[in-house]
């Protein structure tokens, strides 16, 4: 789904009640626990329903449903009960409990209450679909629903929702990508995709094979050996300001079959998902440049694909890191950390960032630990861990701090090599991250983001449907708008 279901801001006074009753979609109006509702809709009986055992039992943020409703000309009447305080997550998660309803249904909302545009986020961050490989009528699949929100500050709400919504876009862009299955989505494909930003005003370099091994990426190439598809590095630049810039950087498998190290075959069709870091990075930078944000961010993404061809890495080869230090495969399953380690250094040396986070689907044991709720957190700088934690509470993504201690390090040791790509069969999501480490500058904050979990959870969210989450765009985002904000 390219673009979010559009939303229209219009007034909300005592002229706006005939609007309501008059509007033949779905009306919608919100309630508090005692069943408080917009003054003016007292003139209505809604007594019966807001006294009803169905509402007194709601949740919050949940609502009841009333079928051809008296008074009203609307197929359907929502009264939505959300708690009598009011801030952004409340208003949000209000606003996604519509999302599904938004995609088939022309809504008009009254919201007296203010942050209207978190509403409205929330509304089109649930109401998304992904049919592209759908076969059905061209006026069923191209049907556009409308959204039209009541409120008391419509041009306060307008401009509010707008840097929102941007972020939405870019959320949406991620959730296209780890959607495509890996025969549309190849490297060649995907790196093209990410060439088409520089028409929003991006800078964008595409490093091929030929320049990776000039470079010494032998760590990111020798994953893709087995490939028909050419393994690739694509540079994101957004430059918004002249401060020194910050850095995201993501992986980007568009198939992981394990390589000669295959995985089972049960669930391995879930891997065209294994690119979801670098579709993280991509909606970034996407929702930068439509917002045109004041901030200098590079983004970078290592692009491959993991096939057990007859070029193939072998679990025992040994390959030398662009940093320099060399690398004893034991396992070719675990490949993303041979992708980001080249690209991390790549990154330090090249653009020297005030602050890096990487995003990866990094390991299946991030998911035995944290399961699909939060994303597992490593980073070499507290500070920079809590401005991050911070910005995923307000965006309503979680995320979970895990360890790292010289005593896992230890367990990376190898006896040919500077280390093994494996520690062993236990800490595997710290032994990962202790493995990335080896790659960030002493003076670099950092942070690695294993989304291995919630970048295609096994059940919707609070503010997605099932199927790819879009984690961590928004998160990010927030943290480099107040990056900027408070630095520049």
């Amino acid at each position: 789904m390219e673009n979010p279901i559009p939303i229209d801001f219009s007034g909300l006074n005592r002229k706006t009640l005939k609007q309501l009753t008059s509007f033949d979609g779905v009306v919608v109006i919100l309630a508090t626990p005692e069943g408080d509702i917009w003054q003016p809709l007292t003139k209505i009986d809604h007594n019966r329903y807001l006294q009803s055992e169905s509402f007194q039992k709601l949740s919050e943020n949940d609502f009841i449903t009333i079928n051809f409703p008296a008074d009203y000309k609307a197929k359907k009447l929502i009264i939505l009960k959300i708690p009598r305080k009011v801030n952004e997550m409340n208003m949000r998660k209000a606003g996604s409990k519509l999302g599904k309803l938004a995609l088939s249904n022309d809504l008009m909302i009254a919201c007296e209450r203010t942050k209207a545009e978190y509403l409205a986020e929330g509304l089109v961050l649930k109401a998304y679909k992904f049919d592209k490989f759908k076969t059905k009528k061209t006026d069923e699949k191209d049907k556009v629903t409308t959204c039209t929100v009541l409120c008391k500050n419509p041009d306060h709400a307008d401009k509010g929702f707008k840097p929102l919504l941007n972020s939405v876009k870019g959320t949406f862009f991620t959730r296209d990508l780890v959607n495509e299955p890996a025969n549309t989505l190849t490297t060649e494909s995907f790196a093209k995709r990410l060439g088409d930003l520089s028409a929003l005003g991006i800078n964008v370099k595409i490093l091929e094979e030929k320049e990776l091994r000039q470079l010494g990426m032998n760590t990111l190439l020798a994953v893709g050996e087995g490939s028909a598809s050419p393994s690739k590095v694509v540079i994101m630049h957004w430059q918004g300001c002249k401060d020194d810039p910050v850095a995201v950087v993501g992986k980007g498998v568009c198939f992981d079959t394990g390589g000669i190290s295959l995985k089972p075959a049960k669930g391995m069709e879930q891997m065209t998902m294994d690119m979801a870091g670098a579709g993280v990075v991509s909606g970034i930078m996407k929702a930068l440049a439509l917002e045109k944000a004041k901030a200098n961010v590079v983004g970078i993404v290592g692009l491959v694909e993991n096939m057990p061809g007859s070029a193939a890495q072998r679990p025992g080869d040994i390959v030398a890191s662009l940093k320099g230090d060399t690398v004893e495969v034991l396992n070719t399953d675990a490949e993303g950390r041979l992708v980001l380690a080249d690209i991390l250094w790549y990154t330090q040396e090249e653009y020297k960032p005030k602050w890096m986070i990487n995003l990866a689907t990094l390991t299946g044991a991030i998911v035995v630990s944290l399961g699909h709720e939060y994303a597992g957190l490593f980073s070499n700088n507290d500070a920079f861990c809590d401005r991050f934690l911070k910005s995923a509470d307000f965006e309503g993504e979680k995320a979970w701090r895990q360890p790292l201690d010289e005593t896992y390090d230890k367990m990376l040791e190898s006896r040919l090599a500077d280390m093994k790509n494996i520690g062993g069969p236990y800490a595997g999501a710290i032994t990962a991250a202790q493995f990335l480490l080896r790659f960030v500058k002493e003076d670099t904050p950092w942070i690695h983001l294993d989304i291995a979990g919630v970048a295609f959870p096994a059940k919707e969210g609070p503010f997605s449907p099932k199927g790819p989450s879009g984690w961590g765009v928004r998160s990010i985002l927030n943290l480099i708008y107040n990056s900027f904000l408070n630095d520049g």
